[in-house]
């Protein structure tokens, strides 16, 4: 049987107080509207329909990557009005599923336990019991606690209100008899909109059993209104996470102090990873590698043995067994470094490859640059690689050694095992196995006084003259 998902974000989110449509803000740098498509994929024999409204443009060009059907509400009327724009979608053999694109959490199982509550005689809700349950419809059950309706908090009896189990909004039913319900909803109510929890009533007056299914927690379900809201599930979202990572077993120093915003296609063993590292988009990760703190690591391969010292920023880099790199260092996208590569600190490499056994220790920036195995790049040494107009390359060829403070203007090569004095700009190709320098001569000025302060000059005048003593 196919199941027809329905997905409900056409609301503005007035309380989240921002230009940006509310189902676009990020958990995990992602949309929240991503993560509850993500979660509908893995659903077989499925097809996704997204009711969007607010921010129509906004949201469809952000999000034009999803495979679904997108179905426009131009009005929000409700969300019995918003699942309504769907009926012409929906096959009567069909399950249908009703999920909001502000509820990022959901898990895969939950959802199938609800499907399997959907038939010919019996409509799957999911219900969850809250301490404080202010602004939630509640679960109406009779004294054998069936389910008989869902009453709006606004439309709520004193009675009512006290009621602890609330709807979530998320249910499965057969397509013909939800498409039956929807054309009998009326917005007689004190929102004056068009309740979807109305069906329930109506499913109870077709002896349609209605039965209800719990969560696992209730941030599982819980939606996003306001950047509190947000922030919370951010977190929690992180906590599973990292409780994912450490049953992988992976060391993290702090749990609470680890983001994951993306995955990690390649989780070697005893992984050490320290307080406040971040790691974005697709990873790889190989065995007894230790990432310090204040790390953030993007799209990157990191290969056994490696030891990233703190604060290091890597983006779309590939860093070779046994590497070390860092503190503060910054590796930009197309970085590829070999085996045994040191980079130190405060060095810059980007669109480079370095071969095995190189060094780049210190202070320096290596841009469009291929350098040799056991080569040894000096403090201060940049690679001028761009003209103004232009990137040019850079080539060290193996065993070369660049002294300190070294400019290479490309596009040059430096030879095999030459050695480049330091303090040389090199606008040439240098020889193999040759000192190769370029400087000034070196001179002293005898008789040379240090410039002094005005007020050091008054004073010493005023002392030749007499106007001030020694003692003074």
């Amino acid at each position: 049987m196919t199941t027809t998902i329905v997905i409900l974000a056409a609301g503005k989110g007035t309380r989240m107080r921002s230009a940006i449509p509310k189902i676009m803000h990020k958990i995990s740098d992602r949309p929240l509207l991503e993560h509850v498509y993500d979660m509908s994929k893995q659903l077989p024999n499925s097809q996704i329909k997204i009711i969007y409204g607010h921010g129509a443009e906004l949201v469809r060009e952000g999000l034009k990557h999803l495979d679904a059907d997108w179905i426009e509400q131009k009005q929000q009327l409700g969300t019995g009005h918003a699942v309504q724009q769907i009926t012409g979608h929906i096959e009567d053999s069909n399950k249908v599923l009703i999920l909001y694109g502000d509820v990022p959490l959901l898990k895969l199982d939950t959802v199938n336990t609800l499907l399997d509550h959907a038939g010919e005689y019996s409509l799957g809700l999911l219900t969850v019991n809250l301490s404080e349950p202010r602004g939630y419809g509640r679960i109406v059950r009779d004294s054998s606690g069936n389910v008989l309706k869902i009453v709006e908090e606004k439309d709520a009896t004193q009675g009512e209100k006290l009621i602890k189990e609330v709807n979530t909004g998320i249910m499965a039913v057969k397509g013909d008899q939800l498409k039956t319900w929807l054309g009998q909803l009326n917005n007689n109510n004190a929102q004056g909109e068009y309740y979807l929890t109305d069906i329930i009533e109506m499913a109870v007056r077709d002896n349609i059993k209605i039965i209800t299914h719990q969560p696992h927690n209730e941030d599982e379900v819980m939606g996003v209104n306001n950047r509190m809201q947000l922030s919370h599930l951010e977190r929690v979202f992180q906590q599973e996470q990292a409780a994912y990572l450490m049953e992988q077993g992976v060391t993290l120093r702090d749990p609470a102090r680890f983001d994951l915003r993306g995955s990690i296609e390649q989780l070697g063993q005893d992984i050490e990873i320290d307080v406040n590292v971040i790691l974005e988009g697709q990873n790889k990760i190989g065995h007894n590698v230790i990432i310090g703190a204040n790390t953030r690591i993007k799209n990157s391969s990191i290969g056994d043995n490696v030891e990233i010292l703190d604060n290091c920023v890597i983006e779309n880099a590939i860093i070779g067994p046994g590497s070390r790199i860092g503190p503060f260092a910054r590796l930009r996208p197309e970085t590829v470094l070999a085996n045994d590569v040191h980079i130190g600190n405060f060095v810059e490499i980007k669109k480079s490859d370095v071969a095995e056994k190189s060094k780049i220790n210190h202070l320096s920036y290596i841009g469009d640059t291929t350098v040799g195995s056991n080569v040894n790049i000096g403090a201060g040494t940049i690679t001028c690689n761009y003209d103004g107009v232009n990137k040019h390359r850079t080539v060290i060829e193996d065993g070369a050694f660049i002294g300190s403070d070294t400019q290479l203007v490309a596009p040059v090569t430096v030879g095999k095992n030459a050695t480049i004095g330091a303090g040389s700009t090199i606008t040439k190709n240098t020889p193999e196995n040759q000192l190769t320098l370029s400087r000034n001569k070196q001179v002293s000025i005898s008789g040379w006084q240090r410039p002094v302060k005005n007020d050091c000059k008054d004073a010493a005048a005023k002392l030749m003259s007499g106007t001030i003593t020694k003692d003074k």
